[in-house]
């Protein structure tokens, strides 16, 4: 079992920046990681993955060119920098590591929302105009 928890949220300005951490604990530890966020009532939507390796990233189209996602195996963190906030930006953000069958060497544009089986609690952030 993957225990996941987010941290790192907060209420900010629009153009401000702001980096949402994440730590994955389980018996594998070789597990993609990815960053999805939702609105009230919408549905969850994925924001940018990162691989087992950190070699490959993907990002949804609105987070390109603005948010960034890394890993520190060291620590075992990913990590989402966010930059040039947006109202629009303004979520639940959750991180998740996907199940422990998926591939550690599968690439990050890859992965499926339904490969991810491992979810944080989420962490609130709101970006005021």
């Amino acid at each position: 079992q993957v225990q996941v928890t987010e941290s790192g949220g907060g209420s900010v300005q629009a153009g401000d920046s702001l980096r949402l951490s994440c730590s994955a604990s389980g018996p594998s530890r070789r597990y993609a990681m990815g960053w999805f966020r939702q609105t009230p009532g919408k549905e969850r939507e994925f924001v940018a993955s990162i691989s087992w390796s950190g070699g490959s990233t993907n990002y949804a189209d609105s987070a390109k060119g603005r948010f960034i996602i890394s890993r520190d195996h060291d620590k075992n963190e990913v990590y989402i920098q966010m930059n040039k906030l947006k109202p629009e930006d303004t979520a639940v953000y959750y991180c998740a590591a996907v199940w422990e069958t998926v591939s550690p060497g599968t690439p990050a544009g890859d992965l499926k929302e339904t490969d991810f089986g491992f979810w944080g609690q989420g962490t609130q952030v709101t970006v005021s105009s």
